[in-house]
């Protein structure tokens, strides 16, 4: 189970992700992109996934956690119920969400400031 001051602090984890708003509702974006946004209604997040396909694979596979409703039905968006999902799937997808989303500049891992050293020329060292 997820609370919501979980699921906001775990959505605004991810780089670039901030609070905005989607067709008049609260959401959270990515470089402006839409990334998710709590339904109050039923206390359910709007996730976006691959295709139309793998969104009826998670209703089939699990319906006490996914569902949707007819507005989502021709769109490759699935709501998860936040007081049934485990942390770590949510987690998971806000991850793959956020990959598909988000700018490559945000998705590259932080390089080690050694990878930025350029190797030094090898000199002749009188004498030897």
């Amino acid at each position: 189970m997820v609370s919501k001051p979980i699921l906001k602090k775990m959505v605004l984890s991810f780089p670039g992700a901030e609070e905005s708003t989607s067709y008049g509702y609260p959401s959270y974006k990515v470089a402006g992109k839409f990334f998710t946004r709590l339904r109050d209604e039923d206390d359910s997040l709007v996730m976006g996934v691959d295709s139309i396909d793998e969104r009826d694979m998670l209703l089939a596979a699990n319906p006490s956690v996914f569902h949707i409703t007819d507005h989502y039905k021709n769109y490759p968006d699935v709501l998860v119920r936040i007081a049934e999902i485990d942390a770590k799937m949510l987690r998971g997808m806000l991850e793959r969400r956020w990959r598909a989303i988000a700018p490559k500049k945000l998705t590259k891992p932080p390089s080690h400031p050694a990878d930025t050293c350029k190797p030094r020329k090898k000199t002749k060292r009188a004498g030897v």
